[in-house]
């Protein structure tokens, strides 16, 4: 049976988007099934409305809501590795649902939120609504090109989306959403070479360092991860730069079948792998995550059954 994902989990990068996270009202519980269906289908008839302008959208749940909504569970959804060493904490801050709205015009990601909250403001509280936007050529403002290593073509679907190993939940995917606040000041003034050594790449022409001459702190190195077969340990990034002139950073956004590939990479970024004990990634020197919470961005067949 051929299963239909979301249109924003697998569709190529956008040049704008909201990153909305609720959490249900007290009392509301009852109502959040229907709030669902009509929300999904009123941020489809936007999309259908301005499809010219490359509209995609995902509605998920979280981690530790999923159970109070619904009796049967995707078979890996577990809430967000909350992660700590003596200096970094990567914080676990559960909501109980994820809207990730994008296309290439503001005002469409605009209409594309306010018809999900149509649906879903009198049931909901918005715990953060951040808009994202691409900078430059698609670059962290850290002035790195991001998402380098994203798959490409089919192979997107195949690293983002459930398939018949959960076969009631094929068709979905596993979500990990962290915000990352920069500290530009103190990067800015690291030297050129220093900032490519950080990320084990070149900073303008985008070219990554031979394996041998990274070091073990580069991003490149604790980032990239195979497992005991020699596959890497991949996921599908939808990442993007937010803020203002005085805090700004990175809205990080992964999808993937299994949150096992996520949870590694957490790790690794954190000296917490065995290859690279004690080893954290140079990169949280100079941003701080404030955010961090799991979801399951669930089949367009499972929005269409709760009508």
């Amino acid at each position: 049976m051929t299963v239909c994902y979301q249109s924003g989990v697998v569709a190529p990068a956008s040049s704008d988007a909201l990153f909305i996270t609720l959490n249900v009202k007290a009392g509301q519980r009852d109502q959040l099934r229907a709030a669902l269906s009509d929300a999904y289908q009123r941020v489809a008839s936007v999309c259908e409305s301005y499809a010219d302008n490359a509209p995609y959208s995902v509605i998920a749940v979280g981690s530790d809501f999923w159970d109070t909504l619904f009796s049967e569970r995707p078979r890996e959804l577990t809430r967000f590795p909350e992660l700590a060493t003596d200096n970094y904490t990567m914080p676990a801050t559960p909501a109980d649902l994820f809207l990730h709205l994008r296309s290439n015009r503001r005002d469409v990601t605009f209409e594309m939120g306010k018809a999900a909250m149509q649906a879903l403001g009198g049931i909901c509280e918005v715990v953060e609504e951040v808009s994202g936007f691409r900078y430059l050529d698609n670059r962290d403002l850290t002035g790195f090109v991001d998402g380098t290593e994203n798959p490409e073509g089919a192979h997107r679907a195949e690293v983002a989306v459930v398939g018949d190993e959960d076969h009631a939940f094929a068709g979905g995917s596993y979500i990990h959403v962290q915000r990352y606040i920069h500290d530009i000041a103190k990067w800015e003034k690291q030297p050129l070479k220093a900032q490519e050594d950080t990320y084990g790449r070149t900073k303008h022409d985008n070219i990554e360092y031979p394996s041998a001459e990274k070091p073990l702190s580069a991003h490149t190195k604790r980032a990239s991860l195979k497992d005991e077969q020699g596959r890497s340990l991949e996921l599908l990034r939808h990442s993007m730069p937010y803020g203002t002139t005085t805090q700004n950073g990175l809205v990080f956004v992964s999808y993937c079948r299994t949150p096992h590939n996520f949870t590694e990479i957490l790790r690794s970024m954190m000296g917490q792998a065995k290859s690279a004990a004690g080893t954290t990634d140079k990169v949280l020197q100079f941003t701080q995550a404030v955010t961090g919470a799991a979801f399951f961005a669930p089949s367009c067949e499972w929005f269409e059954s709760l009508a």
